[in-house]
């Protein structure tokens, strides 16, 4: 039966078209094939050329991460989804946001929202690391460091810090990060990133993490 064949041969829950097209080259018409998945409730689309398994033949969850990488790039995942996912803030955040070097963009899809933040390529390669999620999954996503800097880079606008107690309250009483990640920050990273961001207020708060670092 093609919806068994199909799980059989895919490891995962996420399904890119080229992926399916090669499952269902020795079927004839396979793109009539795809629209039978689909209205069986076998795959479900997340976007056009993009899947996943419906309830009934998913063997475990689909991965939210790799899905922010796949529906749109380049991209990788930053700012509030980033951060939770470090425990730097303690919130749950739903929507998976992510920076790109192309147009902002927004999906609201079957799997949940997705958001994609414009960064210029200058600012965008540093920071950027594949974390091995498990033995089939590999995602890119900020380094702590740098989804910090995404996170006050997109902030910068309403931002008017002046000393450190200012930082303090920014950081710990409205934005309610858990201080002990935060001051385990990569030190020489965080001195790369400004290096290259050159942001008066984000120089203020990594100068302020680097000495509270050392207490």
């Amino acid at each position: 039966m093609l919806s068994q064949t199909l799980r059989n041969k895919t490891p995962n829950e996420e399904i890119d078209y080229l992926f399916l097209n090669d499952i269902l080259k020795d079927y004839n018409q396979p793109r009539m094939k795809i629209g039978w998945l689909l209205k069986n409730g076998v795959i479900i689309r997340i976007k056009k050329g993009l899947y996943v398994f419906g309830p009934d033949f998913s063997r475990k969850p689909f991965s939210k991460e790799v899905l922010a990488n796949l529906i749109y790039g380049p991209s990788y995942i930053s700012l509030e989804y980033a951060l939770y996912f470090y425990n730097i803030i303690p919130e749950r955040v739903e929507t998976v946001t992510s920076i790109t070097c192309k147009r902002n963009k927004e999906f609201n899809t079957p799997a949940g929202r997705f958001t994609y933040r414009y960064l210029h390529p200058h600012k965008y390669f540093v920071g950027v690391t594949q974390h091995q999620l498990d033995e089939t999954h590999q995602i890119l996503i900020a380094t702590p460091e740098k989804a910090l800097f995404d996170f006050i880079q997109f902030s910068a606008g309403t931002l008017h810090l002046e000393n450190d107690e200012d930082i303090y309250s920014f950081l710990f009483e409205d934005m309610r990060f858990d201080q002990t990640p935060l001051f385990s920050l990569d030190l020489k990273q965080l001195n790369e990133i400004d290096r290259i961001v050159r942001n008066p207020q984000i120089t203020m708060i990594f100068q302020y993490l680097q000495k509270r670092s050392r207490l």
